[in-house]
């Protein structure tokens, strides 16, 4: 009974260092676990969102972004025509003070070659003709610059009508 007791002794000491030699090696792996569950913890760097939640946000996006959109190509546009108007306004200007020069300079010379012309060959109704000549040349110009000046004004007073139904 000695024997088999001393066996049963044996038997139980060697189960306690194989339970104490578990116990170890479970220890040695679990000891890094609060590590390794912390390299192993997924981290979302990219949220991703459904298709509606996406579409949703654009369309409110460019809901917010067209009315300025709109409104700079308005500005824009106006901008454009103002300068496209001012551009017409100096054109017709200078087309008129050309005329306005090269009818002075047509008079200055017609006036000089009337002063160097003998008058012994001319007798007074000649005289008289020529006078009235010129006195209807100058009044042809001034009727001729009172008309460009009025076509002026008329285009002046339609832009500023466009521009202020453009603005309403």
């Amino acid at each position: 009974m000695a024997a088999s007791l001393a066996s049963s002794v044996a038997s139980l000491q060697s189960s306690l260092q194989l339970i104490d030699s578990s116990i170890s090696i479970l220890d040695s792996g679990v000891s890094d676990f609060p590590r390794m569950s912390k390299v192993l913890q997924t981290t979302r760097h990219f949220e991703l969102l459904p298709e509606p939640t996406l579409r949703e946000a654009q369309k409110a996006l460019l809901d917010e972004i067209t009315p300025s959109i709109a409104h700079l190509l308005s500005l824009a546009s106006n901008h454009v025509e103002r300068l496209s108007r001012r551009e017409q306004g100096l054109r017709a200007k200078c087309e008129l003070q050309e005329g306005r020069l090269n009818s002075t300079q047509g008079r200055q010379t017609a006036t000089r070659s009337q002063s160097r012309t003998p008058s012994g060959g001319q007798n007074g109704a000649s005289a008289a003709k020529a006078a009235e000549m010129r006195r209807l040349v100058q009044k042809k110009e001034r009727l001729r610059y009172a008309v460009e000046r009025l076509e002026l004004q008329s285009t002046q007073r339609e832009r500023q009508l466009r521009k202020s139904m453009a603005l309403q």
